[in-house]
Parts: C-alpha cells; structure tokens; sequence
C-alpha cells in the first residue's frame, strides 16, 4: 500500500529512520569489551557473562546461541573441548 504524493500528510511525515545510522554496526574494541564483561559481573549475572563470552569465543549470532542446550556442552559430567553448532541462517556448521 503506497501513499500519494498529492497528500499533504505524506510531506509533513518524517521517515521512520530518520537520523538512526542505517547499515552494519562496527565491530566492538577490545575496551568496549572489557566493559561489559565488568559490567556483568558486578552485577553478578553469571548467565549473561556466559553467553557472551561464548559468543566473542565462537562468533556465533544471538539466535544459534540461545539455542545451544547443556548437553551441546556437557558429556558424562564434563565439559566438552570442541562441538559443532550448524547456523541457523547459513545453514552451515561453526567449528
């Protein structure tokens, strides 16, 4: 559904972007990572610290990374040394 240019309302409407930075965000520093992780173990959340230090170490997106179950990690009571994760938007395996 499309807006006629001979509406008045449409000129007078801002873009829903508008001053946003539209495109890939850069990558984070090395402080920037740093802060966060002192960030989240001042607050003691030990989860969150988890994840996101295993998704610096692996690169993986948010989605493949919530879906990881204990037992993707955990075999017969220790942890393992490496795993495969297959991508959800590449389909592709992640070593």
């Amino acid at each position: 559904m499309g807006h006629s240019d001979l509406d008045p309302a449409v000129h007078e409407r801002r873009p829903w972007n508008a001053g946003q930075n539209v495109g890939p965000k850069r990558p984070l520093k090395l402080r920037d990572i740093w802060a966060i992780r002192f960030y989240l173990d001042e607050n003691r959340r030990l989860r969150d610290r988890a994840l996101f230090d295993l998704a610096i170490d692996s690169k993986l997106r948010g989605c493949d990374l919530v879906k990881i179950k204990i037992g993707d990690i955990v075999s017969r009571g220790s942890i393992r040394n490496r795993s495969t994760v297959i991508q959800q938007k590449t389909g592709k395996p992640d070593f």
